[in-house]
């Protein structure tokens, strides 16, 4: 269970990320404890914790002020995340212990095809191929052996699309049958690439490996880049709409 700090951090967290503050707002201490019903004690630390992820940070004086994140700050997140998970993947298939991890990223793989193959997008499928998707990924980042790629990771993993496994959904995908096969398009591709990262790291083939997850970990921003296109206007809100991971945050 969390902390108390921990779980106020996460409420404050996601009225930061939804847009509820202005940026630059100054955040009051005693309307913190107020408003979520806790002493100060808690309120302090949960605002460190925010400071460590760059959400808030120090104004002239006492207190704290709202630093906003942008669509370009997730966007070089991504790409940060792409290049830690494509160096995972490439440990992961030199390293002896692989073999303990596999079982889990192959059944992760199965879970996809099959509710891919039935060619369902409703909420259960959803969940349960993004569960299915943290598992591929956050195997990959504990068997490789490298306890500082998983702790980078997990440093930018608050932020939207940022958590482990987070899968993106276009929200018109059930408007047409088009949409739909839009979307189950995109799941296969996905799910394609998970394979042939397996096949590498299964195989031993670090360079292989290397080279797929940074293909696979590209798709996201293409998908980020492609939706700035249709809208000059997109906020970092739309961007959790699209995402099926929970990124930890409770919901409004």
């Amino acid at each position: 269970m969390d902390s108390i700090d921990t779980e106020l951090a996460a409420r404050i967290r996601n009225d930061i990320i939804h847009g509820v503050y202005d940026e630059g707002a100054r955040l009051s201490e005693a309307t913190l404890c107020e408003t979520h019903n806790v002493s100060r004690t808690p309120v302090r630390l949960a605002l460190r914790i925010l400071e460590r992820e760059g959400l808030i940070f120090r104004g002239e004086g006492r207190g704290y002020r709202i630093q906003n994140p942008t669509i370009e700050d997730i966007l070089q997140a991504i790409q940060v995340r792409g290049h830690l998970e494509s160096l995972a993947a490439r440990l992961m298939a030199q390293s002896p212990n692989k073999g303990d991890y596999l079982p889990k990223m192959a059944n992760a793989i199965g879970t996809i095809e099959e509710y891919v193959s039935q060619g369902r997008l409703d909420e259960p499928a959803i969940k349960q191929m993004q569960a299915a998707n943290e598992v591929f990924h956050t195997s990959i980042l504990d068997a490789c052996g490298n306890d500082y790629v998983r702790f980078t990771c997990s440093q930018i993993s608050h932020l939207p699309m940022l958590a482990p496994g987070s899968m993106v959904f276009d929200r018109g995908v059930h408007e047409t049958p088009e949409h739909l096969e839009r979307g189950l398009f995109r799941l296969r591709l996905g799910n394609a690439q998970h394979q042939v990262i397996y096949d590498a790291i299964k195989s031993s083939d670090p360079v292989r490996a290397e080279r797929m997850m940074s293909e696979h970990s590209h798709t996201m921003v293409e998908y980020i880049e492609t939706f700035e296109k249709r809208d000059s206007q997109l906020t970092v809100s739309d961007l959790i709409a699209y995402s099926a991971a929970d990124v930890g945050l409770p919901k409004n």
